[in-house]
């Protein structure tokens, strides 16, 4: 399941416990994601998934939600 895979790399690279991540869970405000935090998430998601993610959809992407609906979009 895509969700429980972006659990898990938010988990390792924002050292945020997966029972707090949810499909509401915003990036930054509530998982405490920077823009660093966030560019390297997106490389680990490319390389899991094997996808490419588009320059201009990266700023779209504000919850968990929506970067778990991006990779069903792209897989």
């Amino acid at each position: 399941m895509v969700f429980e895979k972006v659990k898990g790399l938010i988990n390792t690279h924002l050292k945020v416990a997966e029972d707090k991540i949810t499909l509401e869970s915003r990036l930054v405000e509530d998982l405490g994601a920077d823009s660093a935090n966030v560019m390297v998430l997106i490389m680990e998601l490319e390389d899991n998934f094997g996808i490419m993610v588009d320059d201009d959809a990266i700023m779209t992407l504000k919850t968990v939600n929506d970067v778990v609906k991006y990779i069903e979009s792209k897989v």
